[in-house]
């Protein structure tokens, strides 16, 4: 028998069903989270750089963690939505290679799963402003983890198992077009670990080769290879993304956000973490709490 360990996990941040209007709306959203909707009524759209999507009901969609992507409605929507983070032993995410907006048709267990989440986990829904005056002061920004940590064990397996299930309709080989995985070297696996722990660090080509015990030129070849991205390239998108992660669920400064992820000086942060996501980090977290903590 084949023993096959579980390397991703589930943290819940919101779940709700709203009422939405031509007030979302909203350009060029990057979250760190995990969205999944269920439409039950009205229509909307939503788009990411490849496609666009009618959201229509008696459909599910899922937008991955750090996927670029528009979201809007001209007159009213009927949603059901679950935001969660997701956790893996070696930092990977499921969706690390297809970062795409995907829909698939909604079955009456899917409904079922939703509505269980909602009986389940009460007071989760977003009841926050997006006026700065008011989230700077709030309490919220490590309140999911509370409320997980909070959960009975039966509520928080079930809990997971909901995500789970719900997250799997979306990996359906049929629905999910995982480009074809070449066998990655293990001194190239090992070294993707390896940056993933030690973000904080100085992480130099000339280091990581080091370690790997190969000259730079060889070892960064090999890199882009096998991930299709320079090694200085992969290390800044990590860090990037590591940083939103922390705006979602810390009250760290940019300064602490900054040696937390390894960047120089906030110059440096500032100046890649705009080239990454196209904004700001003042301009992405006001867009955060916009979309994430105020629908």
């Amino acid at each position: 028998m084949i023993k096959r360990n579980l390397q991703h996990t589930f943290s819940l941040l919101n779940v709700d069903y709203v009422r939405l209007n031509c007030k979302w709306n909203y350009r060029n959203v990057i979250s760190p989270y995990y969205r999944i909707y269920y439409i039950d009524d009205g229509e909307g759209e939503i788009s990411d750089a490849a496609s666009s999507l009618k959201l229509e009901p008696g459909y599910l969609y899922i937008i991955p963690s750090f996927t670029l992507c528009n979201l809007g409605c001209s007159d009213y929507l009927g949603q059901f939505f679950v935001q969660f983070f997701e956790d893996s032993i070696d930092g990977s995410s499921l969706f690390a290679n297809n970062r795409a907006v995907l829909k698939t048709k909604a079955t009456e267990m899917d409904i079922n799963l939703f509505n269980r989440l909602l009986q389940i986990n009460p007071g989760r829904g977003i009841n926050r402003s997006d006026n700065p005056k008011v989230y700077e002061k709030d309490i919220y920004y490590k309140e999911y983890q509370e409320l997980n940590n909070q959960q009975n064990i039966s509520t928080y397996l079930e809990t997971q198992g909901i995500l789970m299930m719900l997250t799997a309709k979306f990996l359906n080989p049929q629905l999910f077009k995982n480009p074809e995985h070449k066998l990655i070297p293990v001194k190239i696996a090992e070294t993707l670990n390896y940056i993933l722990v030690n973000l904080h660090m100085d992480l130099s080509v000339q280091l990581l080769a080091s370690r790997a015990n190969q000259n730079v030129d060889y070892f960064s070849r090999q890199f882009k290879q096998y991930t299709g991205t320079r090694p200085l390239n992969y290390i800044n998108e990590k860090r990037v993304e590591r940083a939103q992660y922390l705006m979602a669920t810390s009250r760290m400064s940019y300064s602490e956000i900054c040696t937390q992820t390894g960047f120089d000086n906030l110059s440096y942060f500032s100046k890649t973490f705009k080239k990454l996501t196209g904004m700001s980090p003042s301009e992405y977290k006001k867009q955060m709490y916009q979309v994430g903590f105020n629908h």
